[in-house]
């Protein structure tokens, strides 16, 4: 008989995925963690009954994370990546050659643990000497750091349990702090079908905090919906006012330069969520 995982996004729409079978199940001091070997998707990670990363779509998050704010900034040489304990963020960081240090602060250390053991194409750049990474408290190291970097990226959960404190204003109000003179913040927002509310509060509150915001969009398929956004928030620098020259050839498979610009068009309903 058939073994099925079924998300349940809303009260009344869910995804489900055929498993081959559990490698992995526990009850981390933060969340409960499991990963499956699906059909579909490959080996994936799930927190609190919530699909975190896949193996067969990881790409398109980690790179749209990554690489819009990355291309951004004209020299990012020291990175934050606050949650991403699968290490996928901090793989695409790596292939900028002016990053000179990438921290990655995870809460949860058992992520870290598994995502080595049974996902190692995402988490294998966290061996990287250019990596220092912390299992701590995200927000705290956030609020003990004072103009030490060039761009901070939240890849963080669904603001539930240990992710609350990470949708706030005075975390990002924190980022600004932490974040040198030209730095710029990029966040994962949720999807504005089930989670509109917090799309526009999200937009609200950097736009309070950073003379240019902005958010954008991608096409994640194992994540609610399937349209993903992220909120920029940046002190100088205007994500598509760039010199074409700074676009640099990485190995990528969903980000383009050509994508960089487009993913910043919203479709209507979206613009006037936020709007």
């Amino acid at each position: 008989m058939a073994t099925w995982f079924t998300e349940k996004q809303t009260e009344n729409f869910g995804i489900t995925a055929k498993v081959k079978r559990s490698l992995h199940k526990e009850r981390t001091d933060f969340q409960d963690l499991e990963m499956l070997e699906t059909e579909e998707w490959g080996n994936m990670l799930v927190l609190d009954d919530m699909v975190m990363t896949t193996e067969k779509d990881e790409f398109v998050y980690h790179e749209m994370l990554a690489h819009v704010p990355l291309f951004t900034h004209p020299s990012p040489k020291k990175v934050l990546v606050v949650g991403g304990g699968d290490g996928g963020v901090i793989r695409e960081v790596l292939k900028h050659e002016s990053v000179e240090k990438a921290v990655l602060v995870e809460i949860d250390g058992k992520v870290i643990e598994y995502s080595k053991q049974y996902l190692p194409a995402i988490s294998g750049a966290l061996e990287d000497p250019r990596v220092d990474v912390q299992v701590d408290d995200g927000f705290m190291h956030i609020a003990k750091s004072k103009r030490e970097y060039d761009v901070i990226m939240v890849d963080s959960t669904e603001p539930v349990g240990p992710a609350v404190s990470l949708f706030s204003k005075g975390f990002y109000e924190g980022i600004a702090k932490a974040l040198k003179e030209d730095g710029i913040l990029v966040a994962q927002t949720d999807n504005p079908w089930f989670k509109s509310e917090l799309v526009r509060q999200v937009h609200a509150d950097v736009k309070e905090t950073f003379p240019i915001t902005k958010v954008y969009t991608a096409n994640i398929p194992t994540y609610p919906s399937g349209l993903w956004t992220f909120t920029m928030g940046s002190k100088i620098y205007h994500p598509q006012r760039i010199p074409v020259e700074r676009f640099t050839n990485i190995k990528t498979k969903y980000y383009t330069s050509e994508l960089h610009n487009a993913c910043f068009a919203l479709p209507k309903f979206v613009k006037e969520i936020i709007e």
